[in-house]
């Protein structure tokens, strides 16, 4: 069993009065690895390595071109060893490996760091002129300086490359944390990174729970804290980061409703809210978590759904052919089941799912569930769930549909099912969501924007919005003759 160290300034570091936590597979339940519980002593020295080398110019000073050479040299690195990263986050989380490590995690990981890569050295933005008699105004984007940045437990790799890419590309300098569970591929990361050539000091890992992340947001030289995780989370890294008036990005929690009109294809709907709401165990933000169809289509959606989710293949990561791995946690699945009992107590009906799949007792398994007879006000439909459940509704018109969809905290992604483009365009319009899909749910590309309204958050992941929001706009002035 490894006990990984904290990358501090380049290199493997000791810490200095952390204690050791236990890693476990949630497949199994066993203990896989050790990993340091950082001080804030520890932050201390991650966040000054940090400044050091964002003052000094090895990396902010740096052109567009050169930083996005070793940003493209680290893609290839990550694409040499996607195998090893692969199975290392399949063992950290559970996930399938063939089916999500490895088939989709590590291909779009590579894409995102390539596209940052071409980013960094993107001109949009930069502009000059006359706008005041007598002196040209120049508008510079620069980078904010030292970010602290939290990744959650269900993408670890792939969370970590939407933290780093965009910041380096910026010229920022990075203090990375990743979820106190699942550290290990952001720990590979880090030596991948180094070989690549990123200097010393440029990024840093700490691992650690709650204190070291409040220690982190708490430090005074930390300029930005960036952020991938839950609602709660968010509000209080909101009220730490204003006591030293830091900027704040937030990716917060989702709770995806999918509108289905009665002209939609009911079997290739059912298909992908199939997989989109049992991905990953359901373990993220964006999954199909609400279905509302319109009256007429009820029956027919329902028996399809039904029919999908038990045909879900549920077992070990590394088992040919599984499509859905465990819960990543005993905590995480006692919070599904009672989500699940509370809404049966309030008289909602379990059609498939619900409970713990037979013969699975070692690791954190759950059956795909499907829920009806909901009301709209419920717990269920209201918060977020983050397993494999999906609820169904019924909705009589558009404008109920739009209401309905809209009527939670959240607004991160929502899809519209319908041939017909011009009602599917209105509803989009309508619906309080940073991503609308129509006729699918979850496809991403590293050129669009992913980021929510309401209380989801702001700023961008992926893009060049997400590049800008690590950059900061100067005016500079000159007086001409």
């Amino acid at each position: 069993m490894k006990t990984w160290k904290l990358w501090i300034d380049g290199a493997w570091a000791d810490s200095q009065g952390g204690s050791l936590t236990p890693i476990e597979n949630p497949a199994t339940g066993e203990v896989i690895a050790q990993v340091i519980d950082a001080s804030a002593a520890d932050v201390d020295r991650a966040v000054r390595a940090a400044h050091t080398a964002f003052y000094d110019g090895r990396w902010s000073r740096l052109t567009p071109s050169e930083r996005s050479l070793v940003l493209w040299r680290l893609a290839e690195k990550l694409e040499a060893n996607a195998e090893t990263l692969a199975r290392a986050e399949s063992e950290n989380t559970g996930k399938p490996y063939a089916f999500v490590s490895l088939g989709a995690d590590m291909p779009f990981g590579v894409d995102n760091l390539r596209f940052f890569a071409s980013a960094a050295r993107d001109t949009h933005g930069y502009s000059a002129g006359e706008y005041a008699k007598g002196f040209t105004s120049i508008y510079r984007r620069e980078p904010v300086g030292v970010v602290g940045q939290v990744t959650p437990w269900n993408y670890p790799l792939m969370m970590a490359i939407w933290k780093i890419g965009p910041a380096l590309a910026a010229g920022c300098t990075v203090v990375l944390k990743p979820a106190p569970g699942t550290p290990i591929t952001t720990l590979m990361l880090a030596e991948l990174a180094a070989e690549a050539g990123i200097p010393p000091g440029v990024l840093n890992i700490v691992t650690g729970g709650n204190a070291t992340g409040q220690a982190l947001v708490e430090h005074p030289d930390v300029r930005m804290v960036s952020l991938t995780g839950s609602t709660g989370t968010g509000k209080q890294i909101m009220r730490t980061a204003a006591d030293t008036l830091k900027r704040v990005h937030l990716e917060l929690g989702g709770k995806a409703p999918l509108i289905v009109f009665d002209d939609t294809d009911v079997e290739n709907f059912a298909a992908v809210a199939t997989l989109t709401s049992t991905f990953n165990t359901g373990q993220d933000c964006t999954a199909a978590t609400r279905v509302y169809v319109q009256q007429g289509k009820a029956n027919d959606v329902l028996e399809a759904i039904v029919e999908g989710m038990r045909s879900v293949k549920v077992g070990q990561p590394f088992e040919d052919g599984v499509q859905m791995g465990p819960l990543i946690s005993a905590r995480q699945r006692e919070r599904v089941q009672g989500f699940i009992d509370r809404a049966k107590g309030y008289g909602a009906k379990v059609l498939t799912g619900g409970v713990v799949p037979t013969g699975m007792d070692r690791g954190y398994f759950f059956e795909p569930t499907v829920i009806t007879d909901v009301d709209q006000r419920s717990e269920i439909i209201q918060s977020e769930v983050f397993g494999p459940v999906l609820t169904i509704s019924t909705f009589k018109d558009d404008s109920e549909a739009i209401r309905y969809g809209n009527d939670v905290l959240y607004g991160l992604a929502a899809s519209v099912w319908t041939r017909d483009i011009g009602r599917a365009m209105n509803v989009a319009r309508e619906l309080e969501f940073g991503t609308v899909w129509i006729n699918d749910h979850i496809p991403l590309a590293s050129e669009t924007p992913h980021g929510g309204f309401k209380q989801s958050g702001f700023g961008k992941d992926l893009s060049a919005e997400a590049v800008n929001d690590y950059r900061i706009t100067k005016h500079v002035m000159v007086k001409n003759g």
